[in-house]
């Protein structure tokens, strides 16, 4: 099953995830991601990126079930070294601006892909949840880095720790998004800028991207890397795997 729509409307190319029941991500959603955020940069009729979740989540983050398959033996500096930090990174370095449009809730790892983005418009139903902590990990995902850069390093630790909801409101104050919108207004508005965008000097928006990143991230790559060592240590004690056996078990954990 693909769990990837991709659509490419005159110079707009439209990628939808649709992995029921939450748009959680796996293995396979995440090859199909940086597969096509490859292909986008070659593509030279494509001159803007729109990412969004299919029905009324954006993202629910990692598939926790999936690491759990993993087993004991598996390493989470490897699984990010393969996965979300090569396509954070596909996300920041593609010279062509991509619009997040977030449909509804948004957390752990898929607030991380959202961050990368150029820019992000909420539906007024969209929230943001850190996500890491509750089950006893460290953000990774460029998390650590994105967040504080945008809302402060008081609101990220704040909301870091406490696993709480950014709702869509807060978010557009704190600067997390650039605009807000009704959630049936969401297509037709992040339409609308993306196809305002995709006429605009494409070499001169690939240069200003480059710059951005030079001027506001340039330890990205690092950080990332650093992401990964702290979450193989976080990976491996006891307050993360209570915290998977309390989300399976639909409960509160008792760190």
């Amino acid at each position: 099953m693909a769990f990837l729509r991709s659509d490419l409307n005159n110079t707009v190319l439209t990628l939808t995830i649709d992995r029921p029941k939450a748009n959680a991500f796996n293995l396979e959603l995440i090859g199909a991601l940086q597969s096509a955020f490859k292909q986008a940069a070659r593509d030279s009729q494509t001159r803007a990126i729109v990412l969004i979740g299919a029905g009324r989540v954006f993202g629910a983050g990692q598939d926790i079930e999936e690491i759990v398959a993993g087993g004991e033996n598996l390493s989470y500096l490897k699984h990010l070294r393969e996965t979300y930090n090569p396509l954070v990174l596909q996300i920041r370095q593609i010279e062509k601006p991509v619009i997040a449009a977030i449909n509804g809730p948004c957390a752990g790892a898929s607030l991380g892909i959202a961050l990368a983005c150029d820019l992000r418009i909420a539906a007024d139903t969209a929230r943001f949840v850190v996500g890491f902590n509750g089950i006893g990990l460290v953000p990774d995902s460029g998390v650590s880095l994105l967040l504080p850069a945008l809302i402060g390093l008081g609101r990220a630790l704040e909301f870091t720790f406490s696993n709480q909801p950014i709702d869509a409101k807060k978010a557009l104050e704190w600067g997390l998004v650039n605009r807000v919108v009704n959630l049936e207004n969401l297509h037709t508005e992040t339409a609308a800028l993306a196809a305002e965008l995709s006429k605009g000097p494409a070499d001169a928006f690939g240069l200003s991207k480059r710059l951005y990143n030079k001027a506001v991230l340039p330890n990205l790559e690092s950080i990332l890397e650093y992401e990964g060592q702290l979450q193989e240590i976080a990976g491996k004690s006891p307050e993360h795997k209570e915290g998977v056996t309390a989300f399976i078990e639909k409960r509160t954990p008792k760190f």
